[in-house]
Order: structure tokens, then sequence, then C-alpha cells
């Protein structure tokens, strides 16, 4: 990797963690985002690489964060997100080594549909949506997490229909996306993907 192409990644992630450390998401639509439409690496290195620094910059924002959790709810969007990220690895590996294009297809609607759900407002809820919903939400930032690294538009729209205030969505943010990216970091780590690109 030339050190051109470093400094243009590192000045990606640092704009992505600094959006994520205020609002509690972000981090992976700004730099998978950025470093695609750049053509600076492959889908797949990004997505490792924001894994890793969103572990970091949520071990680094998280502590005194984790008052006024609702844990039931973080307990069921993680049993949906584990199986869910476990799939989205393995379509990533698939569709890198097979179907580029097609990887690159997604990534663009994938990002496209961040970018307009951020603008539709979700409708607060009055009472707490049930596990269910939680559960679902997870998967489906599981799946989009394991393939992009990208887990944030399910679970912001899941949770800013609650009846939560600010602050309670964007700590819940970073605890999900703490336990999400660990996990997502070791199951790419047991499968050997975790190279010195990366890791640098």
């Amino acid at each position: 990797m030339s050190t051109e192409t470093l400094l243009a990644l590192v000045a990606i992630i640092m704009v992505g963690t600094y959006f994520q450390t205020v609002t509690g998401f972000g981090l992976g639509i700004i730099v998978i985002g950025g470093s695609s439409a750049l053509d600076l690496a492959t889908v797949a290195m990004m997505a490792a690489v924001v894994s890793l620094v969103t572990v970091v910059n949520c071990a680094v924002a998280l502590p005194g964060a984790t008052k006024q959790i609702d844990w039931r709810a973080i307990g069921a969007v993680a049993v949906g997100a584990i199986p869910g990220i476990i799939t989205g690895v393995l379509l990533l590996e698939l569709l890198s080594a097979s179907a580029t294009s097609i990887l690159q297809g997604l990534l663009g609607i994938m990002v496209v549909y961040s970018g307009l759900s951020f603008l539709v407002s979700p409708t607060k809820k009055t009472e707490r949506t049930g596990d269910t919903s939680f559960f679902v939400s997870g998967f489906s930032s599981g799946l989009t997490g394991g393939l992009f690294g990208m887990g944030g538009p399910p679970l912001v729209y899941q949770l800013y229909r609650q009846p939560f205030d600010i602050k309670t969505i964007r700590n819940m943010l970073l605890v999900i996306f703490a336990c999400t990216s660990v996990f997502r970091s070791m199951f790419i780590g047991i499968q050997g993907q975790l190279n010195a690109d990366i890791l640098l």
C-alpha cells in the first residue's frame, strides 16, 4: 500500500471516527463509502478495518456511558446479530472471490439506503417494541455489518423509533457496535483474514 493511499485512508477513518463518537453511528458508512468511491482498498479489507477501529473507538467512548441502557434489547439484538455477522462475512468471502461487481453494486445500494434512511425521521413509538423486532434488527445489522462493516442503518432506525432519549440511543449503539465488532473481528481472525495490511 502506498503512502498516499495510507494517508487518504487515515484521513477518512479520522472523519468517520469523529462522527461515530459524536452520534453513535456512521463510521462504516463514511469509511467504506469513501474508500470504495476513491478505490483505495477492497471492501473486505475496509470492512475488517472498520471493525477493528470500531472496537477501539467504542472502548474510548463507552466508559461511563452504560447507564440508562435497555440491556434486554441489547441481548435480543446480540442474539440476532451473531448469525447475521457469520452469514455476512461468509457472503463477503464468496462475493469477493467470484463476483466483485455484484459486491460493489450491493455496497452502492447500501450506501444510498443508509443515506436515505438517515434523512427520514422515524416516528417515535409511545412504548418500546417487543424483543422480536430487536432480534430482527440485530440480524439485519449483523448481516450488513458482516458483509460491509456497515451495521448501523437497521439499528439506528430501530432505536430511533423507541421512546428512548438521544443519549440512551447513542450509548446503546456504542455498546452494540462494540460487541458486534469484537465478534466480527474474532470470526475473521479465526478464518485467517486479519493480515498485516488490515492490522497496520
